[in-house]
């Protein structure tokens, strides 16, 4: 389908999204506790370059500045993260009223430039106090949890009506309890499925908090979904699509809205079942107000000859960003009607998706980035695809506002419309930048208009 013929509704939401650990630094100002990222970004070996969010982008005290940017694209919308470590040092107990002061003055300045603010309690900066007492392994993190979505609803909850409750709560689990990749650098998978059953029960308990404190909250919950296709046209190759998608994505989306975990990934994983006690799924399954979906590319698999674990295949025809990943636009489609007709789903955001490449500025100062271009267009045509087939997607969210810190790929790898220019700190919009901001303020000048082309 032509760009031209490409559309999306007047009412659909613009936005851009950030992390509190990926862009605030100030780690240790106004009474911040240490986070496992803190924790892991000072252990040789796990970041490269032995990088760490001690400064990032310093968006806690150039945040005026950003919004000024936010303002400048038109955007309607910015999702945040709000650090637990800043608002509670120990992960429960006193409160930090510096920490909260600084969301609060965060949420008063984006609402005074017209910009609906849409924080995320947890996007994985654990208070450290709480790993030290076994993490999101234990049922106590989730109580915990429930402590500071409170406190932060009661501080916040007077202006902010769409609250997340975690981001990604696979890549939490899984990359941090059983991969070792991201903090706090575990590698068990009994560990894991702990992990990612307290952290789900811990969405399902703050829901209740935050409704029953604010009439007005809109509750959700973002999920970064890996779409499996199978790398053949065997049926071996299918089952390992399917076994991978069980334990990556219907893993989460099963108990979230059906109220069960699959089957199928229950037998695979059956010698370390999850922590279920009685009413846990019931907790887990209140209904979401919204889902919010990261995309950002799909996963090849085929069998394993030996019948051990799936086996990732790369895929040949798709170019591939700095991280390594295929661009496939197609995905986002797939993904979107599958949720469509298989899950019957709240309203939809795509909360996170964009795409790092190896940004250089020119000798006159400027950044062009047309491969991020064309990778933002084609997957918003993806979702206006699926919208005019009746997958209820309401916004989208670009992957990220700024350059910023890339969890273990330290400053390595640039995501942002917004080029950070490390040692001083300076913001230069990239050409990425532009194109969005014409395509928002295109999109709000008529009921629905075409598309921003390349």
């Amino acid at each position: 389908m032509p760009a031209s013929d490409l559309r999306l509704p007047a009412d659909f939401l613009w936005g851009a999204a950030t992390a509190s650990y990926q862009v605030e630094g100030a780690v240790g100002e106004d009474g911040r506790g240490e986070s496992i990222w803190d924790r892991f970004c000072a252990t040789p070996g796990k970041v490269r370059g032995g990088d760490s969010g001690e400064v990032a982008c310093d968006f806690y005290h150039r945040y005026s500045q950003d919004i000024e940017l936010m303002a400048d694209l038109g955007l309607d919308a910015f999702r945040f993260s709000i650090a637990w470590p800043r608002v509670l040092p120990e992960g429960r107990g006193a409160v930090n009223q510096a920490g909260l002061d600084f969301y609060d003055r965060l949420v008063d300045a984006l609402l005074a430039r017209g910009i609906q603010p849409f924080p995320t309690l947890y996007h994985w900066d654990l208070p450290q106090a709480l790993e030290d007492e076994g993490g999101w392994t234990v049922r106590s993190t989730a109580e915990a949890f429930v402590d500071y979505a409170e406190a932060v609803a009661s501080r916040l909850g007077d202006r902010v009506t769409h609250w997340t409750t975690h981001n990604e709560p696979s890549v939490a689990a899984w990359l941090g309890y059983q991969l070792g990749i991201h903090a706090p650098g575990r590698t068990s998978l009994a560990d894991s499925v702990a992990a990612a059953h307290h952290l789900l029960l811990s969405h399902g308990w703050a829901t209740d908090v935050l409704r029953g404190g604010l009439p007005d909250a809109r509750v959700g919950i973002a999920l970064a979904i890996l779409p499996a296709y199978p790398a053949g046209d065997g049926d071996g190759d299918l089952e390992a699509a399917r076994r991978f998608d069980g334990t990556a994505n219907r893993w989460f989306l099963d108990p979230l809205l059906r109220g069960v975990y699959p089957a199928d990934a229950l037998e695979h994983l059956a010698p370390v079942a999850p922590p279920d006690r009685p009413g846990d799924l019931e907790t887990i399954a209140r209904p979401l107000d919204f889902l919010g979906i990261n995309y950002y590319f799909r996963q090849l698999v085929r069998e394993s000859p030996d019948g051990g674990e799936p086996v990732f295949v790369g895929d040949p025809d798709a170019p591939r960003t700095a991280m390594g990943w295929p661009v496939y636009p197609d995905g986002l489609f797939d993904l979107l009607v599958r949720l469509r007709d298989e899950y019957d789903p709240p309203p939809i955001y795509i909360t996170e998706n964009g795409a790092a490449f190896g940004d250089v500025r020119g000798h006159d100062g400027s950044v062009h980035d047309p491969e991020r271009q064309a990778y933002i267009h084609d997957h918003l045509a993806a979702v206006a695809r699926a919208v005019e087939v009746g997958a209820p997607v309401r916004g989208y969210f670009v992957w990220s506002l700024l350059d910023n810190f890339e969890w273990a790929e330290g400053y390595s790898k640039r995501f942002g419309i917004v080029y950070v220019d490390y040692p001083t700190l300076e913001r230069v919009p990239k050409s990425s930048f532009g194109s969005y901001r014409d395509l928002i303020a295109r999109m709000r000048s008529a009921a629905a208009v075409p598309v921003a082309g390349r």
